[in-house]
């Protein structure tokens, strides 16, 4: 699959604002400067559709867009940027849970990891808590371009390892460099194969 059309539609805070219809959404999350932003941009090929910042923590609005005129790409806010203050902290806290318990048309979550980094707590909180709620997610590790193929290798095998402790299968995983465009194919491939499974 291929994207050939990507609209903004609508920012909001509240889950009860987002499009009505049912479209598929495929929704966006991860730390803090995990580069969700370009990341959306290079799927979507455009350069300013997701805003990118190298100050942390500035999507703090649910944003849909609409692809191809049948799914929706939803940008969360991230989760887990100590700079905000408590107050602001919990608010997004309430606007991911809502969505991601209450929005009957998200059908997969893909969680980003920044892929120089050894597991971190806050993440495998995160997917724990997913796991919990039964709520369908693949892994996307980013920033693949920034790292040797080995030292890549081994930070992702040592994530799958740390959640095998947890689960009994892994979720989907995709390595992406939003530079290189790496794991555009695969990622959108996978999107597009559920969205026929969803019409047989």
């Amino acid at each position: 699959m291929d994207i050939t059309e990507a609209k903004f539609v609508i920012s909001n805070t509240q889950v009860s604002k987002c499009p009505d219809g049912n479209l598929p959404e495929y929704a966006f999350i991860g730390r803090s400067n995990v580069g969700k932003s370009s990341l959306i941009n290079m799927l979507t090929k455009q350069k300013k559709l997701a805003m990118t910042s190298s100050t942390p923590g500035k999507t703090l609005l649910i944003n849909h867009f609409l692809i191809n005129k049948s799914w929706y790409l939803v940008d969360l806010p991230g989760y887990g940027y100590a700079q905000r203050g408590k107050k602001v902290q919990a608010q997004i806290s309430k606007i991911i849970e809502d969505y991601i318990l209450e929005r009957e048309q998200m059908t997969c979550l893909f969680v980003l990891i920044d892929s120089r980094h050894e597991p971190q707590q806050i993440d495998l909180e995160f997917i724990e808590w997913l796991g919990e709620n039964g709520i369908p997610f693949a892994l996307v590790f980013t920033k693949a371009d920034k790292l040797s193929g080995g030292k890549l290798q081994g930070n992702v095998n040592d994530y799958k390892q740390k959640l095998l402790e947890q689960w009994e299968e892994l979720p989907p995983c995709f390595v992406t460099s939003s530079e290189k465009k790496m794991g555009r194919k695969e990622l959108l491939d996978y999107i597009g194969g559920i969205n026929e499974s969803l019409k047989a």
